[in-house]
């Protein structure tokens, strides 16, 4: 079969999350569907409860209806916002159509790898595919610091400023595990590829005249760097081993400061203690804050960058990585490809560290409206959800969506009218 003719992406409208369908299309008629994740952790304005089983029956249309097939199934990582919408009920969920489109191959990152040991650095070769086990005592631990942080927040709610609260919940939720979604991921029974930065996924029968380049997550063996940038510590650096950080947040273990002393409700402290109380019960809120963020980031530098090459175009598609991540890529041989990018899906929904300035001002095709190759940038998110606008860190970041709409044809699923379920857009390859 010869390369694709052109190529369409429909961006659909999931709210906080990312859910992307990829169609190649061939001289013969045949066309080639990549799923690049499906997740929420906010449904958009004035939809049903039911919206993802909508747009699961969408994609299952598109790949070609109860028959239709799905080549490759892409989870960039195990964040809710992007693997929400696989999970199963009673063989009527939206995860359970995808399974049915009996992808040909699902590609997730090595970090998953369902049976590597504990303490695996990843695979020491580009060339070497075979996962070991999962890392599922590790990630559980993950995902106990996660609900630790929800109880202290349902137990001391009251006490918690609004705004810390709201990023508390968020992000706690956002890091639970999905257990359903992510058992129906592993148990699909296409061929399965758990790759890394410089591997080869596998792809060529399946996507004919297409080449696919892995550019992240590096490996603790390959980021060197990225492990003294974090700590000489790479379970620290990836938050794959949190036991200690499940240890920090555990109550029921703790012993008290002044055993066997008597304490008082803050309802009966001095006016003078109740100042000092309701700063100390802040300050204890921020921490938790900080300590569930530091998980949210690290397991945003395991997802899986895909680059794309069909024709004379370049599609970059990044998941939720952050700079760490990117790192690796910006120093290594795909760096030269990185310039020549065509097509850049938004990464993290628009946040401040997933777009490196470096990156962003590699690529070429930056320029004004009259610039016929412009760069196509995509961005699913929604405004409100996850950061601050008082301390910059609002997602979308407002400064890196100001450059976007300047130097780019600029799509976000923000823009979408109500009622609209995606955005369809074209590329031409030639």
């Amino acid at each position: 079969m010869v390369a694709p003719l052109n190529a369409t992406i429909f961006a659909y409208q999931v709210g906080f999350g990312d859910c992307f369908l990829l169609r190649f299309s061939y001289p013969d008629g045949a066309r080639r569907h990549i799923l690049i994740d499906f997740g929420t952790t906010g449904l958009p304005e004035n939809v049903a409860s039911s919206h993802m089983l909508r747009v699961a029956e969408d994609i299952r249309d598109k790949c070609g209806g109860r028959n239709g097939v799905l080549d490759v199934l892409v989870a960039t990582h195990r964040h809710r916002d992007h693997i929400s919408g696989f999970a199963t009920s009673n063989g009527v969920g939206s995860g359970d159509i995808i399974r049915k489109l009996a992808p040909k191959v699902i590609i997730q990152p090595w970090t998953e790898a369902p049976e590597a040991p504990v303490d695996w650095l990843g695979p020491e070769h580009s060339d070497v595919q075979t996962a070991f086990a999962s890392r599922r005592a590790s990630l559980a631990a993950m995902q106990q610091v996660a609900q630790r942080a929800l109880t202290f927040l349902d137990l001391n709610g009251a006490s918690v400023p609004r705004a810390i609260a709201d990023q508390l919940r968020f992000v706690g939720e956002n890091n639970l595990s999905n257990r359903s979604a992510i058992d129906n991921l592993q148990a699909m029974e296409g061929r399965h590829e758990y790759v890394f930065h410089g591997c080869d996924p596998g792809l060529a029968d399946v996507l004919p005249g297409i080449e696919v380049n892995v550019l992240g997550p590096p490996t603790l063996r390959q980021s060197e760097s990225i492990r003294k940038q974090r700590s000489s510590d790479p379970d620290e650096f990836w938050q794959l081993t949190a036991q200690r950080l499940v240890e920090a947040t555990t109550q029921s273990d703790a012993k008290p400061l002044f055993p066997g002393k008597k304490s008082v409700r803050a309802t009966r402290l001095f006016t003078e203690q109740r100042w000092l109380s309701h700063r100390i019960d802040d300050a204890n809120a921020e921490l938790m804050l900080g300590l569930v963020r530091a998980l949210d980031d690290q397991m945003n530098n395991t997802s899986v960058i895909l680059l794309f090459r069909a024709g004379k175009k370049t599609l970059l598609f990044p998941g939720d990585a952050q700079i760490e991540n990117w790192q690796y890529a910006l120093q290594s041989k795909f760096a030269k490809l990185l310039a020549d990018v065509d097509v850049y899906k938004v990464g993290h929904h628009g946040s401040r560290n997933a777009t490196p300035r470096s990156m962003w001002n590699s690529f070429s095709k930056r320029g004004g409206e009259t610039r016929e190759d412009r760069l196509v940038s995509v961005l699913s998110t929604k405004h409100g959800k996850h950061g601050s606008e008082d301390k910059k860190t609002e997602v979308p970041r407002r400064t890196l969506v100001n450059e976007l709409e300047a130097k780019s044809n600029f799509h976000s699923t923000e823009l979408l009218a109500d009622g609209v379920l995606y955005e369809e857009i074209p590329i031409a390859l030639g």
